[in-house]
């Protein structure tokens, strides 16, 4: 593995001490982004199972990358952005250059142009990571999702591109993001095996 592999790889780990941008609005701890990539990507994968017709290893490619370059340009919020501005491409291009991944920059560019199906699916799923990390809080009892309702209900509406993201959505806002363990207990589920 060459020297600029390794960096590479040192580099993208650093995505794991970068906040995502609107923690500074919410004030409460979340998701590192590089916690959000991963479960960005099985969101990915999942939406481009449900609608079909998607390259799902291209979807899970361009899910890995497409928070990369804030690794070198951090997170930035909406009002951030009023203000500033990151040249993302750059950073993507620089981060992969002279790495054995140097032609995904070009994956990254199709990613951010939302226009194929894979990268809308991609797209979807980094709004939909947001959406659970919401209901996550607000099971925690956070009065801050009730706040950000009417907004969020403008991404699904809006922003969102598949049908199935936006029947996952909907799903969310029902869910209760404890099921998962909470059904395992035996104590609780009255079952002895785990499903």
């Amino acid at each position: 593995m060459a020297n600029r592999d390794l960096e590479f790889l040192f580099e993208i780990a650093s995505l794991r001490n970068v906040p995502r941008g609107w923690r500074q609005h919410l004030g409460v701890d979340c998701a590192s982004v590089l916690e959000h990539v991963v479960r960005t990507a099985f969101l990915a994968l999942i939406i481009a199972r449900r609608e079909g017709g998607a390259d799902e290893n291209k979807v899970m490619k361009m899910a890995l990358f497409h928070d990369l370059p804030e690794a070198r340009v951090s997170d930035l919020s909406y009002v951030q952005k009023v203000y500033a501005s990151a040249d993302e491409d750059r950073a993507t291009t620089d981060m992969l250059a002279e790495t054995s991944l140097e032609d995904f920059a070009a994956l990254f560019r199709e990613t951010e142009a939302h226009e194929s199906i894979e990268a809308k699916i991609v797209k979807d799923a980094d709004n939909l990571d947001l959406e659970l990390e919401i209901r996550e809080l607000d099971s925690l009892g956070s009065p801050l999702p009730k706040k950000w309702e009417h907004i969020r209900r403008a991404v699904r509406d809006n922003k969102l591109f598949t049908e199935s993201a936006k029947q996952i959505w909907d799903e969310i806002q029902v869910s209760d993001p404890h099921s998962w363990h909470l059904n395992m207990n035996k104590y609780l589920s009255g079952k002895d095996k785990i499903i």
